[in-house]
């Protein structure tokens, strides 16, 4: 690793052996998969320590955010944005299970979290050295928040030119605004303050964690709840049709393992 980056919060590697490209910029390290010329970027998280959940005066709230500290030792790569139907293809040639197919640059949707974990198989075993993953809904909600501890990485708000939902039924007393009805390619809309785009709205994302309703504070969520056994996985972030307040970052809701729907992607995790 070159010295320039080299610090305490810094990747124990970088950059790792798939990367065509790499380097920094105002959001911090990032490093770029290409296969068969389609890019990914992968932003670096650094390790560090948020308030998972929301806390009891948040607008919407449920009772399954339960508000507890999480540490993170190690940092993490994750994707800047969801899967593309583009890269889909390149793992699975011809067969697009999107119903929104107008760009190459949408998210790939209609997929359940095994058809995720498939791909994810896929793509592994195509790229010497990937080892690509979903994150656990914890990774996914410090990478959301940005250091954030409002409702929305970018405020106690959102509107329609920062995410995409259902702007009939906006967050809290705001106005309402633009309903578009369909996803957005990817990066249409701002990033967090850690580079990463539509991690609010757009498409439920797949998180690896079986669903636990409740989770005692002081207990391990930083890394993946998994087991072969259990059908309900959590989904992240909210889809395009819903509500402002499913797009909060604390929010998490459950869905069967093998549910599509045209509401469900997901994003790639690389451990640091």
């Amino acid at each position: 690793m070159s010295s320039p980056y080299r610090n305490h919060l810094s990747p124990p590697m970088f950059p790792l052996a798939w990367a065509s490209e790499w380097g920094e910029d105002g959001y911090g390290l990032w490093q770029t998969l290409i296969f068969n010329n389609v890019r990914q970027v992968f932003r670096w998280i650094e390790p560090g320590t948020f308030l998972m959940g929301s806390p009891e005066t948040e607008t919407g709230r449920y009772n399954y955010e339960y508000r507890q500290r999480v540490d993170f030792e190690s940092g993490f790569w994750l994707a800047d944005t969801a899967v593309t139907q583009a890269l889909w293809l390149q793992v699975h040639p011809g067969d697009n299970p999107s119903r929104h197919q107008e760009h190459r640059d949408f998210p790939v949707h209609r997929v359940s979290w095994d058809n995720a974990q498939a791909f994810i198989a896929q793509l592994n075993e195509a790229i010497p050295g990937f080892q690509g993953r979903l994150p656990s809904e914890a990774e996914w909600e410090y990478a959301c928040r940005s250091g954030s501890d409002t409702p929305f990485n970018f405020g106690e708000t959102i509107d329609s030119q920062q995410a995409n939902f259902n702007g009939d039924y906006p967050y809290a007393n705001a106005p309402k605004c633009e309903f578009r009805g369909k996803p957005v390619p990817v990066k249409s809309l701002p990033a967090n303050a850690w580079g990463l785009y539509e991690m609010h709205g757009n498409v439920w994302e797949w998180c690896q964690d079986a669903w636990r309703e409740n989770f005692s504070v002081g207990s391990s969520v930083s890394t993946p709840l998994s087991w072969e056994s259990a059908t309900e996985r959590i989904a992240r972030g909210g889809p395009w049709d819903a509500d402002a307040t499913f797009a909060r970052s604390a929010y998490r809701y459950h869905f069967d393992k093998s549910q599509r729907s045209e509401f469900f992607g997901f994003r790639l995790l690389v451990d640091g």
